[in-house]
């Protein structure tokens, strides 16, 4: 009896271990010998608006592995783009290169290249990131030092002027799904509710986040 539970726990362990080493088919990232980060694309899309891809982000990141599991999860990465010829807004492939900070502070390096040989004419708009826990933004996600520049460009191909944005995305303690977005040019955080973007705060250089009066990050 004892020989056949410790052979059981063998074949168990064995098994966890090999789970845990299957490639996640969802990451696709790749350092390029300048040093930053490249993901392919796309993984979604395309949708209509950038709130349709925000609640599809939401629930595909945050269903990764580890995505909300708190002082045992970790953090994904990816890029939102347009793409006149594919007809919309993108989700790029995700980036799990990260780990944690002093005091444990969960992190994900932002990937800043993109390939999609699809999509010749993408154009990036930002990036994305999950949180494990259900917090919003941090001061190192909204200071200015972490912009995306130039914060605004004109759309080549569309020649719309754009504004770049970062959204984040967690689980509230209900299990339910939460996006929000900081523009970068404006500073204004908003956050997607009932399908519709809501502004909430606006943060400042340093990236502290004064919430707009009667604003709450959870409904």
């Amino acid at each position: 009896m004892l020989k056949r539970l410790c052979w059981t726990g063998f074949l168990w362990l064995l098994g966890g271990l090999l789970g845990c080493a299957t490639p996640n088919p969802n990451v696709r990232v790749r350092r390029l010998p300048e040093g930053q980060l490249e993901v392919d694309g796309p993984l979604a899309g395309p949708f209509e608006t950038l709130g349709q891809l925000a609640a599809e982000a939401c629930e595909l990141m945050m269903n990764q592995p580890g995505a909300s599991n708190r002082a045992y999860g970790f953090e994904y990465c990816a890029l939102h783009y347009y793409s006149v010829s594919g007809g919309g807004y993108f989700l790029s492939y995700l980036s799990n290169i990260g780990g944690d900070k002093a005091g444990g502070t969960k992190y994900c390096e932002m990937p800043r290249a993109l390939r999609d040989p699809m999509h010749g004419d993408a154009v990036l708009l930002g990036g994305d990131h999950t949180h494990p826990y259900p917090q919003g933004f941090s001061k190192r996600d909204t200071s200015s030092k972490a912009h995306w520049n130039p914060v605004r460009f004109v759309d080549p191909v569309t020649h719309q002027l754009r504004e770049r944005q970062l959204m984040v995305f967690f689980r509230d303690r209900r299990g339910t799904c939460k996006a929000y977005n900081y523009n970068n040019a404006t500073r204004v955080v908003t956050a997607l509710r009932d399908g519709q973007w809501v502004s909430i705060g606006q943060a400042d250089d340093d990236g502290d986040i004064k919430l707009f009066e009667g604003m709450e990050w959870l409904e």
